[in-house]
C-alpha cells in the first residue's frame, strides 16, 4: 500500500490522486456511513478482478456499485422504476442498496453473471467528493478479507488489507457501522435480501409490506452478505440465549447490548449501548468485535438483540458470524 490519508489532512491534490488511482484500474479503500469499502472502477473488468483477488472473494458473490448521484443510474442499470425512485428520494444518500436490471456497461464479473446489479449512493462527504472527481461508478464491497469482520475504521483496513491496495482514505469511524439494507425490486414487488442500516419499519411505512426470498433463491446469493457464514471474527463466536453470570473460563469474552453489572470472570466485556439504543449499538458493533477478536480469547459469547429496527440487522450479522 502506498499510504493512508487521514481526512483532516486531505488536500484536493490528494483526492485527485485517489481519483486517478481509481481511473487507472487501482484499488482505494473508501469510507462510507456503513463500513469501509474496497473501491475499483465498476466498469473495468480488470480493476474489478483485483477486488476479488485482494479480498480472496469467490466470484459467485456479487458486488454493490456506488454512485455519486441518482442521475448516474443510466450508467449502470437499464431501468429505474417509480418504486425505486420513491425509495431513492427517501433514503439516498444512505445505507440502502437497490437491486435492479443491469445495463450492458456493467461487467458480468460485478454481478456474478446475474442480470441485476445492486446500486446505492453512500452518505459520506469524502467519498461523495471522490466519486464526482473520478466521475466513475465504483464497485466497493467491504474492505476486508472475505467472510471476516467488516472494517469500520481505516485502521481495520490497514491491518487486514494494507499491503494489497494502493491507498486508504481515512474518513473516521463509520457513522452507521453496519452494511446497507438490500432490496430487490421486480415490478411492484420488493424483497428484503439483507437487513441493514435502514430498518424494515421505515421502508414498509413508505411502500407497504416487503417480501422475503424463498429458500430456493439461496442457491446463488443475489446480493452480498447472504451466505450462511459471514462477518466472522477469527475467534470462535457463540450465540446464547443469555450471557452466563460467571464466565465459563478465564479466556472468554462477552459482547453485550447494554450494561450488565452482574457478569464476572470474563477476560473482556464489550458493552454496545449504555442507553439501550440500537442505533448506538449498531455504530459500535464491528469495532467491539474487532477489539474482542484481538484480545487473545478462546471464545466470544453474545446473545440476540431485540428483533426490531436495527436489531434485525445486528441479529443477522451475529447469526452468520456464529455459523458453524
Amino acid at each position: 500500500m502506498d499510504e493512508l490519508m487521514r481526512v483532516e489532512n486531505l488536500t484536493t491534490a490528494e483526492l485527485y490522486r485517489a481519483a486517478e488511482i481509481l481511473k487507472g484500474g487501482g484499488l482505494v479503500a473508501i469510507p462510507t456511513e456503513t463500513v469501509y469499502g474496497l473501491a475499483a472502477n465498476a466498469l473495468d473488468p480488470r480493476a474489478v478482478s483485483r477486488i476479488f483477488a485482494a479480498k480472496d472473494r469467490p466470484f459467485f458473490d456479487p458486488l454493490i456499485v456506488h454512485l455519486a448521484d441518482v442521475d448516474w443510474w443510466p450508467r449502470v442499470v437499464s431501468e429505474f422504476p417509480p418504486l425505486a425512485r420513491r425509495l431513492a428520494e427517501r433514503f439516498w444518500p444512505g445505507p440502502l442498496t437497490l437491486i435492479l436490471p443491469k445495463s450492458n456497461a456493467v461487467p458480468d464479473l460485478v454481478t456474478s453473471g446475474m442480470p441485476t446489479v445492486g446500486i446505492r449512493i453512500p452518505d459520506h462527504p469524502l467519498t461523495q467528493q471522490l466519486l464526482r472527481m473520478a466521475d466513475i461508478p465504483v464497485a466497493a464491497p467491504s474492505a476486508n478479507p472475505f467472510g471476516r469482520l467488516s472494517p469500520t475504521t481505516a485502521e481495520h483496513v490497514r491491518q487486514q488489507l494494507g499491503d494489497r491496495i494502493e491507498m486508504i482514505l481515512d474518513g473516521g469511524s463509520c457513522r452507521v457501522g453496519i452494511e446497507s439494507t438490500i432490496l430487490q425490486i421486480h415490478g411492484d414487488a420488493v424483497t428484503l435480501l439483507r437487513p441493514g442500516g435502514i430498518d424494515l419499519e421505515s421502508i414498509e411505512a413508505l411502500i407497504g409490506p416487503v417480501g422475503r426470498p424463498s429458500p430456493s433463491a439461496q442457491n446463488q446469493p443475489a446480493a452480498p452478505g447472504m451466505l450462511d457464514s459471514h462477518y466472522a471474527p477469527r475467534t470462535k463466536l457463540s450465540l446464547v440465549d443469555q450471557i452466563p453470570h460467571q464466565a465459563p473460563s478465564a479466556s472468554v469474552g462477552a459482547l453485550v447490548f447494554t450494561e450488565e453489572s452482574n457478569l464476572s470472570g470474563y477476560a473482556a466485556i464489550e458493552t454496545l449501548s449504555s442507553s439501550v439504543d440500537l442505533v448506538e449499538a449498531a455504530a459500535g458493533f464491528f469495532q467491539a468485535l474487532h477489539r474482542l477478536d484481538q484480545g487473545g480469547l478462546e471464545l466470544i459469547l453474545a446473545c440476540p438483540f431485540p428483533d426490531q429496527g436495527l436489531g434485525r440487522a445486528l441479529n443477522d450479522r451475529l447469526r452468520r458470524a456464529a455459523h458453524g
